[in-house]
């Protein structure tokens, strides 16, 4: 797996049902390195840390070869590195081969996978599609939130290197547990992963806590 590149936003502000949001979901490539921090990439603008940053989902990394399958669907948009809001457009990465706890080194830095990224209405102020969000759940191309296991920088060319590759649960299957119809008996091990996001955690005990 390759860095294609490395993204960062400005925050930027729509109406929406009459009331004003800003957003840091719309990051652009940039040419120098990008530094990883405990919780944030700097410089990038992290708005809603009820949902984004954090030691969790300290980046968000999306993998560069599903953009085909979005051109396909939106053959009239420019679609830009960085477009699905990730800090990290990475060649390679396919979320089936990424179990939740999996080290990797890129650049100077180590990360651990930690959960699926769950998309928000804002995606749609991107693509300007209101039925983005149920497109982006039936696709299967979550992308990947890490947490940042040793700090540094990351630039365009470098390598992805599995470190340590856990027995658990692919963030394919979490993603799919999350918006599934049906209750999978997987999920308890998904709850009990020490691995796994806290907040994907309780997401999937809000949807299927019942059926433990």
């Amino acid at each position: 797996m390759k860095i294609i590149s490395t993204n960062i936003a400005e925050p930027k502000t729509f109406v929406w049902n009459g009331k004003k949001v800003t957003t840091g979901l719309f990051k652009y490539a940039v040419n120098s390195p990008i530094f990883l921090g405990d919780e944030d990439v700097d410089y990038d603008h992290v708005i809603d840390r009820q949902h984004h940053g954090g030691v969790d989902k300290a980046c968000y990394l999306y993998s560069a070869d599903h953009y085909k399958y979005w051109q396909k669907l939106y053959p009239e948009l420019e679609l830009p590195w960085g477009m699905f809001g990730e800090n990290l457009t990475v060649e390679g990465l396919h979320e089936a081969d990424v179990n939740i706890g999996d080290i990797y080194k890129i650049g100077e830095t180590l990360v651990q996978a930690t959960q699926p990224r769950q998309p928000c209405f804002k995606l749609q102020f991107r693509f300007n599609d209101k039925e983005i969000v149920r497109k982006f759940v039936d696709s299967g191309f979550s992308g990947v939130y890490v947490r940042v296991l040793k700090k540094g920088k990351i630039k365009a060319g470098d390598s992805m290197t599995l470190i340590e590759k856990k027995e658990a649960l692919s963030i394919r299957k979490v993603y799919e547990m999350l918006y599934a119809s049906e209750f999978d008996p997987m999920v308890g091990q998904a709850v009990n992963d020490p691995f796994i996001a806290a907040s994907c955690k309780r997401d999937l005990l809000k949807r299927w806590g019942d059926n433990l």
